[in-house]
């Protein structure tokens, strides 16, 4: 396992040089964020964003994401015009060395938070989630405040996507994720791209829309939608820990050999689909952070992993979840974490428990 940090481009208030800084930070996670929804991503832009990040002395290891144009997911009849632009951007990636796409499946936007300044006794905030609260985000004024959306719908277009949504089945969504799949996993074999699919967040219906990529079965059908290592998952300790019916350690142990990425944070789960972020160690909220670490190790996993959404704290200013220093922190904890589970894992292995 090694560590990287999600870097937002040229408009982050992180510079790369800052994350450099943070000791064992090895890897960036990034994207190509003026390239509108569905279209192709060339290589020579990828290649740049590779280049500028290796002039930092760090790797560009993940792309998150390339957006999933609506019309793949409502299974419109120009889907395989939006594929074939999608399979493009995955064959430039494979040509620009970049070699594993984290991406999602949730209907109009990612993920969602109800208070973006949770308030902490010391002073600092993080994001949290009411389920209750959802009916004061006001929809009619479209999307271009909201956090966690792939690009900003006015109210008309917006309007009329949740109302497409709300027209097709959990079962039309996983039809259309399986169309899509069985396209674009054997062009992501071709190029060398493995892919990794993140869990819904939060891993429930919002404001009446089919989200199905929310617990352990679900994450088992995928990788047998396509069978292919290049077929992957990533796991979200925050994303799937945000409901009590997940058991993480369970999960890991289930599909572990389809891990390709992941993204690790602490979450306080305070009620039925209500829940506030933390700081990363366990004891601060409701996941076994050593537990999860632990099994990853057990399973053999070795690829990327990153500090996820982090608290605002010593009156840093910037983007709602990725400021630096928590996340900072964050990654010096989980190297702590990953150094005791590394070593135990040695150990059982050697006594041929594992």
């Amino acid at each position: 396992m090694y560590m990287t940090m999600r870097w937002f481009g040229a408009d982050d208030p992180v510079p790369l040089e800052h994350i450099r800084q943070v000791p064992g930070m090895e890897g960036v996670v990034s994207a190509l964020y003026d390239i509108p929804v569905g279209e192709v991503w060339p290589r020579d832009a990828l290649a740049d964003l590779k280049g500028e990040i290796e002039d930092a002395k760090l790797s560009l290891e993940v792309i998150e994401s390339i957006p999933i144009h609506d019309s793949i997911k409502l299974g419109r009849p120009d889907r395989d015009e939006r594929i074939d632009a999608y399979c493009q951007s995955v064959s430039n990636m494979g040509e620009a060395g970049i070699p594993l796409l984290c991406y999602n499946f949730m209907p109009v936007f990612d993920w969602t938070r109800t208070n973006l300044k949770h308030p902490f006794k010391d002073g600092s905030h993080a994001l949290s989630f009411s389920y209750e609260n959802l009916s004061e985000i006001d929809l009619s004024k479209g999307s271009k405040d909201l956090p966690g959306w792939a690009k900003a719908y006015g109210p008309e277009e917006l309007d009329a996507l949740l109302n497409a949504y709300r027209q097709i089945s959990r079962g039309q969504m996983w039809d259309n994720l399986a169309y899509f799949l069985e396209r674009v996993v054997p062009v992501a074999e071709e190029a060398g791209v493995h892919l990794a699919i993140h869990p819904d967040d939060p891993p429930w219906s919002i404001f009446g829309l089919p989200r199905i990529i929310v617990d352990e079965d679900a994450l088992a059908k995928v990788i047998g939608l396509v069978d292919s290592p290049y077929n992957g998952l990533t796991l979200c300790t925050g994303s799937l820990g945000a409901s009590r019916n997940n058991h993480l350690v369970r999960i890991i142990k289930r599909v572990a050999h389809r891990i390709n990425f992941v993204h690790m944070r602490n979450v306080q789960v305070t009620g039925h689909k209500h829940f506030h972020e933390c700081p990363h160690p366990s004891r601060f909220g409701s996941i076994d952070m050593l537990s999860v670490m632990t099994t990853l190790a057990n399973s053999g996993y070795t690829g990327p992993i990153r500090p996820d959404h982090g608290r605002m704290i010593w009156g840093e200013q910037g983007r709602p979840g990725y400021g630096l220093f928590d996340r900072a922190l964050g990654a010096m904890y989980l190297q702590g974490l990953r150094e005791a589970a590394m070593f135990n894992a040695r150990r059982l292995n050697a006594e041929g428990q594992i």
